[in-house]
């Protein structure tokens, strides 16, 4: 079964009401996961938006209380830690990780960061987004990594997916508002899908020129799981 990520992101806007409702649509539509960030003020600190966005992320202070709204949900949650001390109080809570597509730029050169080298040593997978095929980089082949295709643009059109190397990565981390990217890359194989969502499209939520609301999410993982049948 692909594992389907539903990116909550910082779509939550420190609402916990609408996170607990985000992750019950997220598992109503079939995804296996939820995924939040975390980063911090140093991280942000030139953005328009700062102070919104320290209010949607996961900190020392939340976790706790994030992972019961998980638990409660019965859904599988995890983050994107943006600086080294989010691994520490995260790794109590979270089965997996995944960096973002700037950080993952250092395996593909055969670097490590703090972070990156942090998480590999709590042994639990590691999901890295790039553009670029990793064949070339010695983590290529490392089986705690796993390496989503994904357009780092903020929507990226159709027409800027390449699959041609799609072989080279193991799932798709998806930019585009067009669900065939997503249902294209199942149908080539990704074990991985992840997909930024949102819980109206109308609002002014920060990620959402690049997510599908939940009506649209169901659509997509329902042809999503079509095209497993189709493969069996």
């Amino acid at each position: 079964m692909i594992f389907i990520i539903a990116e909550i992101g910082i779509n939550w806007d420190g609402d916990y009401t609408l996170l607990k409702k985000m992750m019950e649509n997220s598992k109503k539509c079939g995804c296996n996961a939820v995924k939040l960030q975390s980063f911090g003020e140093e991280e942000v600190k030139n953005h328009p938006e700062k102070n919104r966005l320290l209010c949607s992320v996961v900190t020392s202070e939340n976790v706790k209380q994030i992972d019961k709204i998980a638990k409660d949900v019965g859904i599988e949650w995890f983050c994107t830690p943006m600086y080294s001390d989010a691994v520490d109080f995260l790794e109590p809570y979270v089965h997996r990780y995944k960096i973002r597509e700037f950080d993952g730029r250092l395996l593909l050169e055969n670097k490590t960061s703090l972070i990156i080298q942090k998480v590999l040593n709590t042994g639990k997978e590691l999901i890295v987004s790039s553009h670029i095929s990793p064949h070339n980089s010695k983590y290529f082949k490392n089986k705690q990594i796993k390496w989503l295709y994904c357009v780092p643009k903020y929507p990226c059109k159709l027409k800027e997916l390449d699959f041609s190397n799609f072989f080279n990565f193991d799932g798709y981390s998806n930019h585009s508002i067009e669900s065939i990217a997503p249902i294209t890359a199942a149908i080539m194989g990704a074990k991985i899908i992840e997909i930024h969502v949102t819980s109206n499209k109308k609002e002014n939520f920060i990620d959402n020129n690049i997510s599908l609301d939940f009506h649209e999410l169901k659509e997509v993982v329902n042809q999503i799981r079509l095209s497993e049948e189709i493969k069996k």
